[in-house]
């Protein structure tokens, strides 16, 4: 079994959309290599545990699960930890907005690790060829200059000044737009998007994604919109995100190697990759080891 990092040990992990957990009923899945159980006791909170010789779908009394993993809810998701977590998830606070549209968008399995799904979601390179006619399209394929840090203060990566035509930006979008992004990466295995919103020039739509390290070459992404939108459906608002990221999957799935390299010379890199640069090189300060191929000492 692969041997997981201190850091990595210590984050709080996404495991699964709240609302698609049963009081009662156990559901199994995999974690860093470790086979975990959950379910949500009579009041709705989590309780996840190593699991042993539970089945999926089992009926339990979650009561008499006694060696308990950290558990909380977030974002419309149940979090856990195989360490000792900090008290809180990263903030994300546009999600407690009350005329917003939060919801998950599904759980989706992907044969590469978490950090390489990271990178593909900073990544705007790809969206005139993959996203044609949604996020991009020709002859508009040029990443224009934008702005990254990565903040000692807050510990996250953060890229702003992101800017791209699209010629269908949102689900509520009824023309093109040079679209404004901000890239917030606050957790080894999550970002958050803020992107501007069609509906409401002075705020922004949040579209995050967490990944759930399932081997050091498998995930689950966990998708999160929150959105400002008076007209379109929860439904229309999920299918619309479940197609984006369905384009992404086989995109992702063909990437070679599986786990991402830390070496900046491994793989050639070229302007518009700055976001990714800086990414590659937070998780190798941090000592993050789980899904990647780190630096040759």
């Amino acid at each position: 079994m692969p041997t997981i990092d201190p850091v990595t040990r210590d984050l709080w992990q996404v495991i699964a959309a709240t609302d698609e957990i049963v009081p009662g009923i156990i559901e199994t899945t995999l974690l860093l290599d470790i086979r975990i159980a959950l379910t949500r006791d009579s009041d709705g909170n989590p309780v996840v545990w190593r699991r042993t010789d539970e089945e999926q779908g089992d009926e339990i009394d979650p009561e008499t699960i006694i060696d308990r993993l950290p558990a909380i809810t977030g974002y419309g998701y149940i979090w856990t930890s195989l360490g000792s977590p900090p008290a809180a998830l990263f903030p994300i606070p546009e999600y407690a907005e009350p005329d917003r549209k939060n919801m998950s968008c599904g759980s989706i399995g992907i044969h590469v690790s978490a950090p390489r799904a990271v990178e593909n979601f900073l990544d705007m390179g790809h969206f005139p060829y993959v996203h044609t006619d949604i996020l991009g399209a020709e002859p508009h394929t040029e990443v224009k200059e934008y702005d990254v840090e990565v903040s000692e203060e807050r510990d996250e990566v953060l890229a702003t000044r992101c800017r791209f035509i699209q010629p269908r930006a949102a689900k509520s979008a009824t023309s093109a737009m040079e679209v404004e992004y901000v890239y917030r990466v606050p957790h080894p295995f999550c970002s958050v998007l803020y992107k501007s919103c069609p509906e409401d020039e002075s705020r922004r739509d949040v579209i995050a994604i967490f990944l759930q390290p399932m081997t050091e070459e498998r995930c689950r992404a966990h998708l999160l919109q929150s959105m400002i939108d008076s007209t379109s459906t929860i439904t229309d608002l999920r299918r619309f995100q479940q197609t984006i990221f369905g384009q992404d999957k086989p995109i992702l799935e063909n990437q070679y190697p599986k786990r991402l390299p830390l070496d900046p010379r491994s793989e050639t890199p070229i302007r518009a990759d700055k976001s990714a640069i800086a990414y590659r090189r937070w998780l190798s300060q941090k000592g993050i080891t789980y899904g990647v191929i780190p630096v040759a000492s």
